[in-house]
């Protein structure tokens, strides 16, 4: 096994499921910060800012500074910025967009956007999804956070930003341009922030198509575990596998 120094973890189905703890993720994580090893939070979740985060970690018993927070949202943010420079963006999503955009000091607007950005909004509405449509057509780029068809909960799965995002792209019949995960851009990041190489960075997730395409996309190993979207059995029948494969990570040596 090799010794790395950067474990990032995927949140939902990975260290909880809703509002219920995966225990085995978090005596993992909890072993891993009392090796003095560092461990990063990789999420596409938009709809929570980062210190909204660090008290949901906390509530599952988990210690974490927003310096280990890497959220779709703030890429995106980053990346309108870096691409589009000073534009007005039709947001629709929740705190965590909100305060990414705010952060950069992008002006947020409810007419004539020249940038349409979708992040996951629980209160969506067929109004959102239609201003959202309207804009496109008359020329706004859209933007989605992450491309997650859906996320797992203790009920089930619920419908994820990307089910809404490809909506809006069928109706304008333009392709969307999507961050976050498989996208490797907060992997890029941290590795960036901390100068790790990729050898000594782990990505560690429950969903194939995001966390582990995100790792072997930015070209470090990967651990898939069985705890939530996708199970060993489909993965296996992939063409690009995970580094390792595990049941929980009760089964992951450090």
């Amino acid at each position: 096994m090799k010794q790395y120094r950067a474990f990032c973890f995927d949140l939902d189905g990975t260290v909880y499921r809703g509002k219920e703890a995966i225990p085995t993720a978090v005596e993992f994580i909890h072993q891993l910060q009392e090796k003095q090893l560092d461990v990063f939070f990789v999420t596409n979740n938009s709809s929570k800012t980062p210190s909204q985060i660090r008290e949901t970690l906390k509530q599952f018993g988990i210690d974490a500074s927003e310096k280990q927070i890497y959220s779709s949202a703030l890429v995106t943010a980053k990346y309108v910025k870096e691409r589009f420079g000073q534009v007005k963006v039709y947001v629709i999503g929740q705190d965590g967009i909100r305060y990414a955009f705010q952060e950069q000091n992008i002006e947020m607007v409810e007419e004539k956007p020249d940038v349409v950005v979708m992040g996951i909004d629980r209160m969506i509405t067929y109004e959102k999804l239609t201003k959202a449509c309207l804009a496109v057509q008359n020329g706004a780029a859209l933007i989605g956070t992450n491309e997650d068809i859906r996320f797992p909960t203790e009920e089930g799965f619920h419908p994820g930003n990307g089910s809404f995002v490809k909506l809006v792209s069928q109706v304008c019949n333009v392709a969307p341009i999507f961050m976050g995960k498989p996208s490797p851009v907060m992997l890029e990041m941290i590795q960036q922030e901390y100068g790790y190489g990729k050898d000594e960075m782990l990505m560690i997730g429950d969903n194939y198509d995001t966390d582990i395409l995100c790792g072997i996309r930015f070209g470090c190993d990967t651990v898939h575990v069985n705890t939530g979207v996708v199970k060993a059995g489909a993965v296996k029948e992939k063409e690009l596998q995970p580094t390792y494969y595990v049941e929980d990570l009760s089964k992951f040596p450090i």
